[in-house]
């Protein structure tokens, strides 16, 4: 019978379980250890900690408290582990609760973290999704059901105090840049709302005033959204501490690539099950810096897709070089265009390019000026057809039914 090393309460703030934190820092405490080779079930809170509910209101998504997240199960340390290292972890399986069927996406509002489209849904707004078995669909956008690819949006090992100085120094003079914006260019750290999992008195307060908060991918891994990191697939992360310390959260029931509306996949609580081995020297033998992953070979699998072309010219007509986000951009919001012909409001085709499955891809970056990045969009998650013909497009009825907006404040 493998262990669950972390249990979690739905029922109990996150606070109350010192087997969870929501800050990087070298100096939080191990809540398990396991040996090389051992394999091990870690439970999960939702990101937000159950600030979200199963309802039909976004005010929740609105008034989100974003100082928070994300909440992290860890860390774990693997005996032996040392800086250098690469940790080796299995994703052997990965699941939701079986009392806990349903995720949400939302959009946050410009002026509470925003999204990648911000400047055209400004608002914060929310869909609830219901998990049945490997398939999703939600009440608040009709007319699509797909197969679900569930990952941890976020998890790597805790960062040595070097690696932490860099990260605070090159953030805050980032943020320092344009201190005045909104959304802000960086989350600094904030000791008030941090929870350091078993540290405790004036260390924890310490660790909380300087620990580097989760929303960013870094050097260790942390919030990369990759959907592809489920069951079967293999990661090698680097080790900066001893034992590694390693720690995740943020699952997702399903996400599209880039998880565009930031809050952008299906999230949910659930449990994940591991593997763990070490490569003793691995970084110094394979040069890496970053993690790097085999994914899984466990995907839905849709065989149509239309493909949205976009590039780096802004909406405002504007000439970017070989801009990548600004192409990506475009060619998310040329999808959204084409599924609002159908029926679709702007905020449900949104949603849609954030949850289901689709592909996103860097598809030309040497042809100045202009980059080309691809959104590929899967047609059989429809239960219409979305494909162009001469008579034009077939509307799908979606009267009265939209994703939630919350009131403006």
């Amino acid at each position: 019978m493998t262990d669950t090393l972390i249990k979690v309460d739905l029922s109990q703030s996150a606070y109350d379980n010192d087997m969870i934190h929501n800050r990087w820092h070298p100096d939080i405490p191990m809540v398990a250890w396991v040996e090389p080779g051992d394999d091990f079930i870690v439970e999960c809170v939702d990101w937000t900690g159950g600030q979200i509910k199963n309802d039909d209101d976004a005010a929740d998504v609105r008034d989100v408290d974003l100082t928070q997240v994300h909440f992290l199960s860890g860390p774990i340390g693997i005996k032996g582990a040392e800086p250098g290292d690469l940790l080796v972890v299995d994703f052997l399986d990965i699941g939701a609760f079986p009392h806990n069927l349903w995720g949400f996406n939302g959009f946050f509002s410009k002026k509470n973290g925003g999204g990648f489209l911000t400047e055209h849904f400004p608002e914060a707004q929310k869909s609830i999704w219901d998990i049945s078995g490997m398939f999703t669909k939600s009440r608040h956008v009709p007319g699509v059901s797909f197969a679900g690819l569930i990952h941890p949006g976020l998890i790597g090992c805790l960062p040595s105090k070097e690696m932490l100085e860099t990260w605070n120094t090159r953030e805050a003079a980032l943020y320092n840049t344009d201190p005045n914006r909104v959304p802000a260019l960086a989350t600094l750290p904030y000791g008030p709302t941090a929870h350091m999992g078993r540290m405790t008195g004036d260390a924890a307060e310490a660790a909380a005033a300087e620990g580097a908060r989760t929303v960013p991918p870094r050097e260790h891994g942390g919030n990369c959204d990759i959907k592809d990191l489920s069951r079967g697939a293999k990661v090698f992360f680097p080790v900066y501490v001893n034992g590694g310390g390693l720690s995740m959260g943020d699952l997702h029931f399903s996400q599209g690539d880039g998880e565009i509306t930031f809050c952008g996949a299906i999230e949910m609580a659930g449990w994940v099950h591991l593997k763990v081995g070490l490569i003793k020297g691995g970084m110094a033998k394979y040069g890496i810096r970053n993690p790097i992953f085999k994914p899984s070979p466990i995907t839905p699998t849709y065989n149509d897709y239309l493909i949205f072309e976009g590039i780096s010219v802004d909406e405002g007509g504007k000439q970017h070089y070989l801009d990548v986000h600004i192409a990506y951009r475009q060619a998310c919001l040329n999808a959204i265009e084409y599924l609002k012909k159908f029926g679709y409001s702007g905020a449900q085709a949104y949603a849609i390019l954030g949850t289901a499955p689709v592909q996103g891809h860097i598809s030309g970056v040497v042809d100045i000026p202009n980059a080309c990045a691809t959104l590929w969009l899967p047609t059989e998650i429809f239960e219409f057809s979305v494909q162009p013909g001469a008579d034009g497009p077939a509307v799908f009825d979606t009267r009265g039914i939209d994703v939630p907006l919350a009131p403006d404040l």
